[in-house]
């Protein structure tokens, strides 16, 4: 706004978030309502993306669901993320010639198996769905590799990082020869 005010959140991002962590608790409306102590037409209100949540409102209801503020406010991650190599968060170090990009922080209660693949041209490797909730993170070292969800795959070089779900169908494809990249599957 033009008056020095903030804007407000987007009432889905809200809404979608309140759902989910509902959901994912297992709770009611009601029950919900209840342990936050807001009245469940107040809450029905918020989880259809109408209403006027205050900060208050929306603490109460990560305290009730064991998440934090940011879980109900962050607005959602794309689909498929990209990070081109020089880009990045990149903090340097005063003692030696050492750059850390960081690519992705691990969530709570994530588990990570890391992979050194090393794949040549021709036939793209298709992946069937992992199981629900994997991410997978893909950093290439050396050629190029077309990878990523079905009709979202995106042509990567070397230092180029990408992230995307993994419990959808995917591929890899070597576009030259001698290309290498670690691959991290995150299971949450």
């Amino acid at each position: 706004m033009t008056d020095g005010t903030p804007s407000r959140l987007p009432l889905d991002w809200i809404a979608a978030a309140l759902r989910r962590e509902r959901t994912r608790a297992g709770l009611s409306l009601s029950e919900l309502a209840k342990r936050a102590g807001i009245a469940k037409s107040t809450l029905s209100q918020l989880e259809a993306a109408s209403g006027n949540p205050s900060m208050e409102t929306i603490w109460a209801l990560g305290v009730a669901l064991g998440v934090p503020f940011s879980a109900l406010v962050e607005p959602p991650a794309p689909a498929v993320q990209v990070i081109r190599a020089g880009e990045g968060p990149a903090v340097a170090s005063e003692q030696a010639n050492y750059v850390a990009t960081l690519l992705s922080a691990s969530p709570p209660g994530a588990r990570r198996d890391i992979y050194h693949l090393r794949a040549e041209p021709g036939a793209a490797r298709e992946s069937e769905p992992h199981i629900p909730g994997t991410v997978e993170h893909l950093i290439v070292s050396t050629g190029r590799v077309k990878a990523g969800p079905r009709g979202e795959s995106v042509e990567l070089g070397p230092g180029d990082y990408m992230t995307y779900r993994g419990d959808v169908p995917h591929a890899y494809e070597a576009l030259v020869p001698g290309t290498t990249f670690v691959l991290i599957m995150q299971h949450v």
